[in-house]
């Protein structure tokens, strides 16, 4: 039996990865929010780590460099004015990078997000963040339709748990490979073991 291979390899594309220094890094919600709560990622702080080294090598290259902040209601989940909605400390933003809050899983929705790529003339958009089934994945779907090149790096995203609709559990890992197999077969590159950083 042969190996199955991605809609994108089948037609032939270029999946090199970027330059980090030519491209835009969007930095989807990686805020407090997921790493206590009821949405305490099992693997929050593994992909923390890994974008954080990720947002050093791309300050470092010349990256433009976006932050998505999710925006819930107040006293809710994603409480922009509270601690868990505030962006990690390793990832805080620097004064001249953008943050954008958005309010929908699509970080293009309800947004100015794809007026301030268009401004960088950069037409390669590197993701990482949180969750990989969601945000991340919404957000890279949505890029495919505006026409940039999309690259997810798989080591700083991470997911949750899911209920599989029989009474059990769907574990975050398989969630996770399974949202980027998903993306890898027609939306996106996908990048690992820290090629990117």
């Amino acid at each position: 039996m042969t190996a199955p291979k991605t809609l994108l390899q089948l037609a032939g594309a270029d999946l090199s990865l970027p330059s980090l220094g030519q491209s835009c890094l969007v930095l989807i919600d990686l805020q407090n929010e997921y790493r206590t709560g009821p949405l305490a990622l099992p693997g929050a702080d593994a992909a923390i780590a890994s974008a954080s080294r990720l947002l050093a090598r791309a300050r470092q290259e010349g990256a433009a460099i976006f932050h998505i902040a999710h925006k819930g209601k107040p006293g809710g989940l994603f409480d922009r004015t509270a601690e868990r909605g505030t962006i990690v400390e390793p990832l805080a933003p620097r004064r001249t990078e953008a943050v954008i809050e958005k309010a929908l899983p699509n970080a293009f929705a309800g947004t100015d997000l794809q007026a301030r790529l268009a401004t960088t003339g950069r037409n390669n958009v590197v993701l990482a963040g949180m969750m990989t089934h969601m945000c991340v994945s919404s957000t890279a779907r949505a890029a495919l339709d505006l026409g940039l090149r999309v690259t997810i790096d798989a080591e700083s995203c991470a997911t949750r748990d899911l209920p599989d609709g029989r009474g059990g559990a769907i574990d975050a890992s398989v969630v996770h490979e399974v949202a980027l197999a998903e993306l890898a077969d027609r939306f996106a590159i996908i990048a690992r073991d820290g090629a990117l950083s």
